[in-house]
């Protein structure tokens, strides 16, 4: 059971990386892709830790086989004990308590990676990778051990020199996932769990989803803006973005900015079947599947938001 937690007055630190919150914990964490996979014990070795609170734009997966403290998300506390699992999605406010040094794994990773190396439609096969909070859960030791074994798999293939190794990584994430949502939360509806201002964010990413999926089918054309997605919800979207901006940390154009650069990088790294011409994809189609009405837009807003152009960005990963 949760119990309600006081969100510090205190400005709140956002971190897009597992490397970056590490470093504000005085550690240095290397970090290749947006994927990481390290043993609880060795990066919270020194107990009691009490992090301070911090907004993250990455997903986590925490898999605790021994220890005991608390973890806080938004106004919510839960307690961590052997055999805890407990999923977190971007945007909220986030902190934790280790009173009992902690042994398992922590997970971390972003759409991105999914979309590269899984697949670009994911988020549909997994709803609660959208879903605004997911309780922690407590399974009794047989389930535990399946994702105690998937989480020592994974640590295995990260620290490897394999050429395959994210490739791989890729495939033992939709095993966790499907694990995941067979055994914990195959029923769960967050839509009638959260309050008003979440089923408006849920809303809001759910639109966001299925509009690029309509983008990339080629359903519509059009790139939409804050406007669209208030008129969606029947709310001014100065009211709209208020709301996103209090409950994710992030503004509804930087949840536009970072969902085009992230399907962008999909496009750009996947390769061509013989049966599409094994030319790549040129910058052009790329911009034009995304909603821009000239590609040189595109372009620049690429190279803003990645510092190197999407020519670049598709010589790296091809």
């Amino acid at each position: 059971m949760s119990e309600a937690m006081p969100l510090a007055n205190s400005v709140i630190a956002i971190y897009n990386s597992m490397a970056e919150f590490y470093a504000s914990m005085g550690g240095t964490l290397p970090q290749e892709v947006d994927f990481t996979i390290h043993r609880l014990e060795e990066v919270h070795g020194d107990v009691p830790i009490k992090s301070p609170l911090f907004r993250a734009n990455y997903y986590s997966i925490i898999i605790i086989s021994s220890g005991r403290g608390k973890y806080f998300i938004d106004r919510n506390s839960y307690e961590t004990k052997p055999g805890t699992i407990y999923f977190t999605n971007p945007g909220h406010v986030k902190g934790f308590e280790i009173h009992e040094l902690a042994k398992g794994f922590v997970i971390t990773f972003a759409e991105s990676f999914l979309k590269q190396y899984v697949r670009e439609d994911i988020l549909n096969e997994f709803p609660f990778l959208i879903a605004e909070v997911a309780p922690p859960q407590y399974p009794n030791q047989e389930i535990f051990q399946e994702f105690d074994n998937l989480g020592n798999q994974l640590i295995a293939e990260y620290q490897s020199n394999s050429a395959y190794k994210f490739k791989i990584i890729g495939s033992l994430m939709v095993v966790l996932l499907l694990k995941i949502k067979e055994k914990f939360w195959r029923t769960y509806d967050p839509l009638n769990e959260s309050d008003s201002a979440s089923q408006i964010v849920l809303t809001f990413k759910r639109n966001l989803e299925k509009h690029f999926r309509d983008l990339s089918a080629g359903n519509i054309d059009t790139l939409y803006k804050v406007q669209d997605y208030a008129e969606a919800q029947y709310l001014h979207p100065s009211y709209l973005s208020t709301v996103i901006k209090s409950k994710t940390g992030k503004s509804v154009n930087n949840w536009i900015a970072e969902k085009v650069i992230a399907e962008a990088q999909a496009i750009l790294s996947r390769k061509r079947s013989y049966a599409e011409g094994l030319s790549p994809v040129s910058i052009q189609e790329v911009a034009y599947q995304l909603g821009f009405k000239e590609p040189g837009h595109f372009s620049r807003f690429f190279k803003k938001h990645t510092g190197i152009s999407p020519s670049a960005f598709r010589h790296q990963h091809m």
